[in-house]
C-alpha cells in the first residue's frame, strides 16, 4: 500500500517566488490496484510519482510503503522501501552502447546477482514483454513502443511490488499505446503488482485503471472508482477531461452552427442523455416509443464498456406531445440516467 499524508512541495518560479507544485496532497493506494493519476501539462501529477519514488522529497508531509516511512526513515530502510519500486519515465533512458540484453540486466548486476540468474530471469522478461528475437538489438534498432517494453522489463527485473509509470504512452501511436496497456494488464494479474500510471489521456486511465486521482494546480480535485468518475465527473476539469475522449460534446458544436442535423420542429427537444450508474439494464430508448409514445432520433451515440458495465451516452431529439416528452425525461432520470436538455424546438 502506499499512503500520502499532507504532502506540499514548492518550487521557485523565473521571478523568484514559491509556487505550490503539491499542495496538502492525502492519497491512499491499495496493495494490487492499478491506479491513475491524470492532469494537465504543469498540475503536479509527475511531481507526486517523482515525490513516491523519493526522486523528489516534500517539503512537507509523509510517504509511506506499506506502512513504513520512506520520508523520515534512515538510509537502510529508505533502501529497503525503494527495492519495492519500478519506476518508468516518459522519455526513455536506455544505454545506447547495451544491447535490449544488457539494458535489462543492467539493475540485476548492479544489486549482485549471479549470472544464471541473470540469464534466467532476462529470458523470461524478454518472453513476457514479447522480444525474444530482440536480444542482441541495441536501442536504436527499435520502435518506440519497443524501447518502453525494454524499459518496462528492466524496471519489473527484481521482483518490485510497486511499478510506477511517467506517461510512458505519451509519444506512442494509438495502436502501441493499446499494446503498451495491454502488456501492463497482463503484467499486473500475472504478478499481483500495484501499477501507478500517470496520464494526461483519460482514454488510458479508461483501459486499464481500477481507480483515478484527478490533479490541477497541485491539487486532487477528485479522486475515486474510474468508472464513477467518468459517469458523474464533479470538478470542471474532470469534465473537460471526459469531454474530450466522447463524440457527445460535437452536438453543441452543431448546434451552435445551425447544422441540419439539429433543426427542430416546435416541441421537439435535442437531449444528452448519459448512464449514471453501471446496473442500468433496461432497453431505455425503446421504452421511450412503447410506453410514452415519444420518437427518439439518435443524432449521435458513444457507449462503451468500462469494467463490464456501460459508461457513456447517447445525443438524440425527442419528438411528441409536450406532456410525453416531459413524462419521459422524469422517468429516464428516476433510471438513473442523466439527461441534459440542449435545445428546445419553437
Amino acid at each position: 500500500m502506499i499512503k500520502l499524508e499532507n504532502i506540499n512541495k514548492r518550487f521557485e518560479s523565473e521571478n523568484g517566488d514559491l509556487v505550490f507544485a503539491l499542495d496538502d496532497i492525502n492519497l491512499q493506494i491499495e496493495a494490487g490496484e492499478i491506479f491513475g493519476i491524470i492532469g494537465q501539462s504543469g498540475s503536479g501529477k509527475s511531481t507526486l510519482l517523482k515525490i513516491i519514488n523519493h526522486l523528489l522529497t516534500p517539503d512537507s508531509g509523509n510517504v509511506l510503503i506499506d506502512g513504513s516511512s520512506i520520508t523520515k526513515a534512515g538510509k537502510k530502510d529508505l533502501y529497503s522501501s525503494l527495492d519495492k519500486i519500478g519506476s518508468v519515465l516518459q522519455y526513455v533512458n536506455l544505454f545506447e552502447n547495451k544491447t535490449v540484453y544488457e539494458n535489462i540486466a543492467f539493475a540485476l548486476n548492479q544489486k549482485g546477482f549471479r549470472k544464471s540468474e541473470i540469464e534466467e530471469r532476462v529470458k523470461n522478461l524478454l518472453e513476457i514483454v514479447e522480444l525474444r528475437d530482440k536480444t542482441k538489438s541495441f536501442p536504436a534498432e527499435l520502435s518506440d513502443g519497443q524501447k518502453q517494453r525494454v524499459s518496462i522489463a528492466r524496471a519489473i527485473s527484481s521482483n518490485p511490488k510497486i511499478l510506477l509509470l511517467d506517461e510512458v504512452t505519451a509519444n506512442l501511436d494509438p495502436a502501441t499505446t493499446k499494446s503498451i496497456l495491454q502488456l501492463l494488464k497482463k503484467i499486473h494479474d500475472a504478478c499481483s503488482i500495484t501499477i501507478v500510471i500517470v496520464a494526461h489521456q483519460m482514454n488510458v486511465i479508461k483501459e486499464i485503471c481500477d481507480r483515478v486521482a484527478v490533479v490541477d494546480n497541485g491539487k486532487i480535485v477528485e479522486q475515486g472508482e474510474v468508472y464513477q468518475i467518468f459517469a458523474n465527473p464533479k470538478s470542471e476539469i474532470t469534465k473537460k477531461f471526459i469531454k474530450s475522449t466522447s463524440n457527445l460534446s460535437k452536438v453543441e458544436e452543431l448546434i451552435a452552427s445551425g447544422s441540419p442535423i439539429t433543426k427542430l420542429s416546435e416541441g421537439e427537444k435535442i437531449v444528452r442523455l448519459t448512464y449514471l450508474e453501471k446496473t442500468i439494464s433496461e432497453p431505455l430508448i425503446a421504452t421511450l416509443v412503447t410506453e410514452f409514445a415519444v420518437i427518439p432520433n439518435i443524432i449521435f451515440a458513444d457507449i462503451e464498456i468500462v469494467k463490464g458495465s456501460p459508461i457513456g451516452g447517447t445525443v438524440a431529439i425527442l419528438s411528441g406531445n409536450e406532456s410525453s416528452v416531459d413524462s419521459a425525461i422524469l422517468w429516464l432520470k428516476q433510471k438513473n440516467v442523466g439527461v441534459e436538455i440542449l435545445a428546445v424546438g419553437k
